[in-house]
């Protein structure tokens, strides 16, 4: 038995013998090195989640036996095991096959590209090629040739990206000092300015005059102005119409300064706190009450019949006899026309932040939806926040704010699941792109990307938030240029990422330098990167101080980052 197996392994050295002999793939074998390879990238880098890899390779000429056979396959090496990529075939002019063939006096140039789905073993790892040779009848005769180093791999820089998407808050629109007015109007005789004791019994005019007077009592109040607007009706002569108007201004301006002086309102006191505007005759005024009126006949002919009248005077003195022929304008036209339109502008002042702090706590049902909304941004306290946002969404369940706010400081809390229930239930009460921006964060942060792209399309109204959490994805995509067009001008470590990974590396120095969140780890990490891409090692050494000093676990990937190859001796890790 033992001189069996003797016999055999005779038999198995004799035929590597014969293969590795001055012909056939045992000679190209020998000879492997003199087939040239040209890598790009080198290192290779992570894209999109895969490794792409294109080679240009030359077989010499002389080299490729003409019954031989190859199989060439790329693969990334690492601890623990290998990926390979997609394997190419070759033969030489006398092989039978459908492959590739390689003249063997001159040889030929060729082309390669294919890409894997990266894993993290492959962050340190060597882009080896293999090459399997075959020859003889239906290629029995096999010999792994000695693999060959094309390049090192793999550079993972895309995944310094910061999950730091926009979750929006939906903001309240709260206003503490609102302003309002209170309007009346004074009507009068004919050619009359004073004002009648039996106008003074109108609702409109009561209503002003108990206003003033409860307008003291309420500190929340405060008068700001009272503007008047004066006129006459247009029957009469231009020029005492004119006249008529500034005595009808001045006689209500008389008649609310009483009544505000009475109601112990000091700052109506001066003459600048009124704005008297005399108008003159009501020509416009006229045409409208016409137009608007059931009652007089032929108004359409009257009207045009007036306005054939350019002259002022004369078109005055045909209203004056148009009001004799119809009793309806002199009725009911004209009178309304002889005015004075009193408006008290005031400002209401809302509830104090400590009031609404207080009143969020002990009485939350006697706040609108805008004060509980806007008392939950007086505290930093993420409970307090969160107790106040489901007060308002118990007080106010129809408006979508409150359930979307509840889910907001979920996502602070990092309860995923919660947040995404608050935000479709918003989205329930009304279809908003807030909340629906906030679904895209969601589905983005459980790995569905596509969802999320689909979400903030349909968000993009929410604001330019919304865009920037698309420029996330488009870096985990590696779609660079849309992701540097998405986040515009904003100056964040990631912005400086992308335009970093788009091959500017000056471009994303600039960035960094104005981003608020460059003071971190990553931040100063990335700084570090930037550097040795310029060939700064001295700034990626000090970038890189800077980072280990926030992380320590960044000098372990440093060593091992393809990143500071060319600044391996100057990095003083």
């Amino acid at each position: 038995m033992e001189k069996r197996q003797l016999k055999a392994l005779s038999l198995v050295s004799v035929g590597l013998i014969a293969l590795s002999g001055c012909g056939g793939i045992g000679k190209m074998n020998k000879y492997v090195e003199n087939i040239k390879y040209t890598v790009d990238p080198n290192p290779l880098i992570v894209q999109g989640d895969s490794v792409a890899v294109a080679i240009n390779g030359n077989f010499p000429g002389k080299y490729f036996y003409k019954k031989a056979q190859v199989e060439l396959t790329p693969a990334l090496v690492y601890t623990g095991g290998e990926t390979p990529y997609k394997t190419a075939f070759f033969q030489g002019e006398k092989a039978v096959g459908n492959n590739t063939v390689i003249p063997y006096e001159t040889g030929k140039a060729f082309t390669y590209a294919h890409k894997v789905a990266y894993t993290p073993a492959m962050a340190e790892s060597e882009l080896m090629v293999k090459i399997l040779g075959k020859q003889g009848k239906d290629g029995k005769k096999q010999l792994e040739f000695t693999p060959v180093k094309l390049a090192d791999g793999v550079i993972t820089t895309p995944y310094l990206m910061l999950n730091d998407d926009k979750v929006l808050l939906a903001k309240d629109a709260f206003v503490r000092i609102t302003d309002h007015s209170q309007d009346a109007t004074l009507n009068y005789l004919v050619n009359a300015s004073n004002v009648r004791p039996t106008e003074l019994k109108d609702a409109d005019i009561k209503a002003m005059a108990d206003f003033i007077k409860t307008m003291k009592t309420n500190p929340n109040i405060v008068a700001k102005n009272v503007s008047i607007d004066a006129w006459a009706s247009p029957e009469g002569e231009l020029s005492k119409n004119e006249n008529l108007a500034d005595d009808r201004a001045k006689s209500a301006k008389t008649w609310a300064k009483g009544e505000l002086v009475r109601a112990k309102n000091d700052s109506a006191k001066a003459d600048a706190f009124y704005t008297l505007n005399p108008r003159g005759e009501d020509w416009e005024g006229f045409k409208r009450a016409m137009q608007a009126s059931s009652t007089v006949p032929d108004k359409e002919l009257v009207l045009r019949v007036l306005e054939m009248y350019p002259d002022l005077t004369k078109r005055e003195e045909e209203i004056k006899n148009m009001a004799a022929t119809y009793k309806e304008i002199a009725d009911e036209i004209l009178p309304q026309l002889r005015r004075s339109e009193v408006k008290l502008n005031y400002q209401r002042i809302g509830k104090t932040d400590a009031q609404l702090t207080e009143m969020s706590r002990t009485m939350p049902d006697s706040l609108n939806v805008e004060e509980l909304l806007f008392a939950a941004t007086l505290t930093t306290d993420l409970n307090e926040q969160l107790r106040i946002y489901k007060e308002t969404e118990r007080v106010h369940p129809t408006d979508y704010r409150a359930a979307n706010n509840v889910g907001y400081i979920y996502m602070l809390q990092n309860k995923l699941d919660e947040a995404a229930a608050q935000f479709t239930k918003a989205n329930g009460i009304t279809d908003n792109p807030v909340s629906t921006n906030n679904l895209g964060v969601v589905a983005r942060l459980k790995g569905d990307r596509k969802q999320a792209t689909e979400l903030y399309t349909k968000a993009n109204a929410a604001g330019p938030e919304v865009k920037y959490n698309q420029g996330l994805i488009d870096i985990q995509n590696g779609n660079y240029s849309s992701a540097n067009s998405n986040f515009g001008s904003t100056k964040s470590v990631n912005a400086a990422l992308a335009k970093l990974l788009g091959g500017d590396a000056a471009g994303a120095q600039s960035i960094l330098d104005g981003a608020t969140d460059k003071d971190t780890a990553t931040g100063h990490y990335l700084a570090a990167i930037i550097a040795a891409r310029q060939s700064n090692c001295a700034g990626a050494a000090t970038s890189l101080g800077l980072a280990i000093q926030k992380d320590g676990t960044m000098r372990e990937k440093a060593l091992k980052d393809l990143e500071f190859r060319n600044c391996k001796g100057s990095l003083g890790l």
